[in-house]
């Protein structure tokens, strides 16, 4: 394999963190076979956290899919923020917590243009804590979607959420930029939350405690009048 392909494996903002672990692990390399392991351990640690794996997105107008991997830790009617411009009418909010062993790229839920882009500073909560999504650091997009289905038109807003840990969020989303589902948007950095506030009226797909793909689970259905699914643990 090529080294250009080895590398679009992983995300670019990983590449810093695998040299550098990679460097160390040389160094440590000279002091012994243990401090080596603990080098080797470091380093498979780094490239695992920021791969990046291609994913399989469902087409059909009108999908909104997972924005990222990770559990789905909350689902609530709940009304967004002032600073999200989506309006007083309470929504549905999916929220996924990434812990830090999960794929950590976020990628865009559906079809549509970015209208605003809004980042707020903010605290460091546990990004599993139902708080999270009014207290910490985060990064806010509207997306205007676009596509054949009774939901054009309307806005969504998907946020990215600093976590315990996370420090950084990073987003290549711009305003006025257009995306297709599934598309690559951004990353957070290390173990981390994204929420997702459906169109008012569009029931979620999805259950409590469902493990989610980025880009690939289905999350909602602009075209279905169905209601909102619930779900069992099964042992």
């Amino acid at each position: 394999m090529e080294l250009k392909n080895i590398l679009l494996s992983f995300h670019p903002e990983g590449w810093p963190f695998m040299a550098g672990a990679g460097v160390v692990m040389i160094l440590l390399s000279l002091l012994g076979w243990p401090f080596f392991t603990l080098g080797a351990v470091v380093f498979a640690w780094c490239c695992y956290f920021f791969r990046d794996p291609a994913r399989v997105t469902p087409t059909r107008p009108g999908l909104i899919v997972s924005p990222a991997d990770g559990k789905v830790v909350a689902i609530k009617e709940a009304t967004p923020d002032g600073d999200l411009d989506l309006g007083p009418e309470p929504r549905v909010r999916i929220s996924i917590f990434l812990n830090i062993f999960d794929v950590h790229v976020n990628r865009m839920p559906a079809d549509g243009t970015v209208t605003t882009r809004r980042y707020r500073k903010g605290k460091f909560f546990n990004a599993s804590l139902d708080k999270a999504s009014v207290s910490n650091e985060r990064m806010a997009l509207n997306l205007k979607l676009t596509g054949d289905h009774p939901q054009a038109g309307k806005l969504i807003g998907v946020v990215q959420i600093a976590g315990l840990i996370a420090r950084r969020i990073v987003c290549d989303a711009k305003e006025g930029s257009t995306f297709s589902a599934g598309e690559r948007y951004g990353i957070i950095r290390f173990g981390s939350r994204v929420d997702i506030y459906l169109p008012p009226g569009v029931q979620p797909m999805v259950a409590l405690g469902q493990y989610m793909l980025g880009g690939e689970t289905v999350l909602a259905d602009c075209h279905s009048n169905e209601a909102a699914r619930q779900g069992a643990k099964r042992e």
